[in-house]
């Protein structure tokens, strides 16, 4: 019997490092793909909007969706 436990003790051992090497890598993948979606905002900001680029920005729903509607916000007092 005691080396069923024993047996068991270096399963549970082993998963130990395996989880520990596996987060490690998780971690790492995780910090990539996030670099990446930061490099990206980057370039948008400076090549897409940088310099005075901004003021010949046109947003294709800019005035369609207003913040206050007044069709739909009547004064019904």
């Amino acid at each position: 019997m005691t080396s069923f436990w024993l047996f068991l003790g270096s399963v549970f051992t082993w998963t130990f490092g395996f989880f520990d090497f596996a987060g490690n890598i998780i971690n790492w993948v995780l910090f990539i793909v996030a670099s990446g979606f930061f490099i990206y905002w980057c370039y948008i900001l400076v090549v897409t909007l940088g310099g005075d680029k901004d003021k010949e920005y046109h947003s294709e729903t800019e005035g369609k969706f207003p913040y206050y509607d007044p069709k739909l916000y009547k004064n019904e007092g």
